[in-house]
């Protein structure tokens, strides 16, 4: 790897370490574990995972979340939140993520504050800067650091940390609420989350690894993999459609542009 990396990761650890202690909101992606993992690599920092749980996380992310804290070494803080409920985040418009973000980093803000922790922290990596993440804004106002994008590390450059040190995370596929499937607009229920959640864990099943299942309508599901994986989902195309109509999705659709993330933030720029 390049000089630069290393670089990088060096700034990293001195943005950590003059920071002295910080409550790291935890999702167990790619980039909350390289921190988690750099934080309790650098002597003389405090750092404590907070992972905010709700209707828009998906069950396998609560799973690992707790695997991942106990095989880092880390103490582990869950906190619950009723998504669904909080004006902004169930009417889905475009701005969405800042009132789920508000709200998350509320929470995690008490916990630094009960534990006597002097900032908080999320993964934020600098390519997102380039991204429309509107729950930035909340980042903003509740104070947080992105020490990832102060060290301006990359997705890439996390990953190939990640790697080198061992964090099972590295090869990991990008993860987002499961709120991001559903279009801007169409009102967010728990009852839609779990359908989304249960079809994509019904084609994770089948060994898919990228996807995505966007819900239009509540019963029209668009399925989004990898190009090389879409050979895969029509071999299983009949225990798909049984499965799927078991959760009540009565049409499914196999996208032929594949996977992308944020492909419904698309809508935004027509």
């Amino acid at each position: 790897m390049e000089r630069d990396l290393y670089s990088k990761y060096a700034d990293l650890q001195l943005i950590l370490r003059d920071a002295g202690s910080a409550a790291i909101a935890f999702s167990g992606g790619v980039d909350s574990t390289f921190l988690l993992a750099a934080a309790l690599k650098t002597e003389g920092v405090r750092a404590i995972p907070v992972t905010v749980l709700s209707e828009t996380v998906p069950a396998r992310d609560c799973e690992q979340v707790t695997v991942l804290c106990r095989e880092l070494g880390a103490e582990l803080i869950l906190r619950e939140m009723a998504a669904c409920s909080i004006d902004g985040v169930r009417e889905n418009p475009p701005d969405r993520c800042y009132y789920c973000k508000r709200a998350v980093f509320a929470i995690v803000r008490e916990e630094a504050e009960r534990l006597g922790l002097a900032h908080v922290f999320d993964g934020s990596n600098y390519d997102d800067l380039a991204d429309y993440r509107p729950g930035g804004r909340a980042l903003r106002e509740r104070g947080v650091r992105s020490p990832l994008q102060e060290a301006a590390l990359t997705k890439q450059e996390i990953r190939a940390l990640s790697k080198e040190m061992g964090l099972p995370t590295w090869n990991r596929p990008a993860a987002a609420c499961l709120a991001s499937r559903v279009p801007y607009g169409e009102k967010i229920t728990p009852e839609k989350l779990e359908r989304i959640d249960r079809a994509e864990q019904i084609l994770s099943a089948l060994g898919v690894h990228r996807l995505r299942v966007r819900l239009h309508g509540g019963d029209l599901a668009r399925i989004e993999v990898d190009p090389a994986e879409m050979l895969l989902v029509l071999e299983n195309r009949d225990a798909i459609l049984r499965d799927f109509r078991a959760l009540g999705i009565r049409y499914t659709a196999l996208d032929l542009q594949g996977y992308r993330m944020g492909s419904l933030n698309e809508s935004l720029h027509q």
